[in-house]
């Protein structure tokens, strides 16, 4: 059993380490769903991430002895600088092993904290496995990201600070990899307001909390595929499952396509670079069933490399409309790029790249390809780009975009 008094001490104890994450009002959002919606920005904690929370906890209930030994953990990103900070404030040894699909900027805030980082595995649950090789050897403390009930009471004192905040919360919305969040915070949520929907989103290609729920027991994933690295779990939490189970009113899963245009919508809305993993339950927004409800969003972290910024960036501008490659066939003489150049002007396109091919077919006189790349403002401005080409007699071809 998870108390009231437990998280009322969690809560007493992570404050010493955490920052102070307001709920965000999202006009935005809010006006997307027809909801009230609350933005609870994790990402803005020290560490960059909620992690910092159960990892400080869990090991302020260790005893010296256990300390001493070196603490051992697996994690994709987060969890491991919670940990690594978390150590270093109790002046213990960490031990980190961190799959080798982690992002470099996660990796190397891990080293900045003092902690020794082992990459191993593609994915979180062959990093874990040998973690608890080398503990084993090593004799170190393993501190489990996620299926520990004393992490979990951590985590779920985001719930606490929310009630503070909001007390008639309808609905909470927390992203899911292993469960240890969603526990936490489903747990303390429905002890504080039995009446109140709490909702776990899981990433399309690694629902296995879903699938472990509708078979009514822990169930492994053969396979995650996903760009949520945080959440690219095979299987959750076998000791915090029945809390989940409880306490979880519905599990929304989310593809990887809704997440790219939910950064692009983060970014340009809020300012706020949010990881894809944290953006879950952004993307799950539209999903929801209900109307005038207060919702609040829980966006788990920030952690992203720059290079997968940039990529995010570039397909969501892609998504929606705002970028595209067009081909048009025309006459190779001097003057016909120009042309083109001017019908495009005339309707508000931005030309970002060309690419004239002369050799597309063996009569250059009747024809010579040139691939343009356009900025748009949107779908109908595309629409309106493409019609003004067709009017003009160079029959455009949607391509695929490549930047």
């Amino acid at each position: 059993m998870l108390t009231l008094k437990d998280f009322e001490e969690a809560s007493e104890t992570v404050c010493k380490v955490t920052q102070e994450t307001k709920l965000i009002y999202s006009d935005y959002f809010s006006a997307q769903t027809g909801n009230k919606v609350y933005l609870k920005p994790e990402n803005m904690q020290f560490t960059g991430a909620y992690k910092l929370r159960g990892a400080y906890y869990k090991i302020s209930t260790l005893s010296d002895e256990e300390r001493k030994k070196g603490l051992i953990t697996a994690s994709a990103g987060n969890h491991a600088q919670g940990v690594a900070y978390a150590a270093k404030c109790f002046g213990a040894k960490a031990t980190i092993v961190m799959p080798t699909t982690t992002p470099l900027i996660k990796v190397n805030r891990t080293k900045s904290y003092g902690a020794e980082v082992v990459l191993h595995g593609d994915v979180y649950d062959e990093a874990c496995e040998y973690a608890y090789e080398l503990a084993a050897k090593h004799g170190y403390t393993f501190i489990h990201p996620f299926d520990d009930p004393v992490v979990a009471t951590g985590q779920g004192t985001i719930a606490m600070e929310i009630f503070k905040e909001l007390p008639l919360v309808d609905y909470i919305l927390v992203p899911i990899g292993g469960g240890g969040l969603a526990t936490g915070v489903s747990t303390l949520a429905k002890l504080l307001n039995p009446k109140i929907k709490v909702i776990g989103v899981e990433p399309s290609g690694a629902a296995c909390l879903k699938a472990s729920i509708e078979k009514g027991e822990v169930t492994t994933l053969s396979g995650v595929n996903t760009i949520a690295d945080g959440t690219a779990v095979k299987t959750p939490g076998k000791e915090i499952f029945p809390f989940l189970q409880k306490n979880l009113d519905e599990i929304i899963t989310v593809d990887d396509e809704d997440l790219v245009v939910s950064f692009l919508d983060m970014v340009e809305n809020h300012k706020m670079v949010v990881e894809n993993s944290g953006l879950l339950t952004v993307a799950a927004l539209k999903q929801l069933n209900c109307k005038d409800k207060k919702v609040v969003s829980i966006l788990s972290g920030g952690n992203m490399d720059v290079i997968t910024m940039s990529s995010v960036v570039r397909q969501g501008l892609i998504m929606r409309d705002r970028i595209f490659t067009v081909s048009v066939l025309l006459p190779d003489k001097p003057g016909e790029l120009s042309r083109v150049a001017d019908v495009i002007a005339q309707e508000n396109g931005n030309v970002i790249k060309l690419d004239h091919n002369q050799f597309v077919s063996i009569n250059r006189n009747k024809a010579v390809e040139l691939r343009i790349t356009l900025e748009a403002f949107g779908t109908d401005h595309k629409t309106t780009i493409l019609e003004r080409l067709e009017k003009e007699g160079y029959r455009p071809k949607l391509v695929q975009t490549s930047m």
